[in-house]
């Protein structure tokens, strides 16, 4: 770190920095669901409108309040008190106001600039509320257990950018196992100038979700 002010007090304060591995978004957990919910909507509701920083502000921001509303669990045991704790108690103190306003009916102009950012700001609105809870309940598990990846083999590694014959090879030289001791990171040779890299999100070729795919 080349600021000596910033890392004289990460060592003061005893503050250890813990990386997630490339490409393995769900290492970050719950706050990392929150922010693929956030992108996979927002794609979704903006396309390929163009808007500008302001507008892109604007939405963000009605987003972010949609976000914060969601409830975490009840305040009280009070069986008569429908009050949930939602993530703005803790920035505020108090929960946000996220519905949005009144419907904008479809014969008004579209060229108003603020009439489309309420049209996205209540799509988003309309398909978190309801996507929510079902995936709330998604929760895919492996029924058969599988052998661990072990170093020495020879992988392809899947992108999502590239054609599957722009696929890189790798050859796993470490592993690291997480605490149920399934190996769930590797450290990668690859075949450019033999630089290493680390992966995440990888199975035996068996599997039809990998990053990973083994070849030998």
């Amino acid at each position: 770190m080349k600021d000596k002010s910033i890392y004289q007090f990460l060592t003061t304060e005893n503050i250890n920095w813990r990386f997630n591995p490339p490409a393995s978004p769900h290492f970050g957990g719950l706050w990392e669901s929150v922010v693929m919910s956030f992108k996979f909507h927002l794609k979704r509701v903006i396309g390929t409108a163009s808007v500008t920083f302001e507008e892109l502000a604007t939405i963000t921001s009605q987003i972010e309040a949609c976000l914060n509303s969601r409830p975490l669990s009840g305040i009280s045991n009070d069986p008569n008190d429908l009050s949930a704790l939602t993530p703005g108690h803790f920035l505020i103190g108090k929960p946000l106001t996220a519905i949005p306003q009144v419907p904008i009916p479809d014969d008004l102009h579209l060229c108003d600039r603020w009439r489309m950012i309420q049209r996205m700001i209540q799509h988003f609105w309309n398909r978190w509320s309801n996507e929510y809870l079902t995936k709330l309940q998604s929760r895919p598990k492996w029924r058969t257990l599988q052998p661990d990846i072990k170093v020495g083999d020879l992988v392809l590694i899947k992108h999502e950018n590239l054609a599957p014959l722009q696929w890189r090879l790798g050859r796993i030289v470490k592993t690291f196992p997480g605490g149920d001791n399934r190996v769930r990171v590797v450290e990668l040779r690859l075949n450019r100038e033999n630089c290493c890299d680390q992966y995440q999100n990888f199975a035996n070729y068996q599997l039809l979700e990998l990053s990973l795919h083994i070849l030998c």
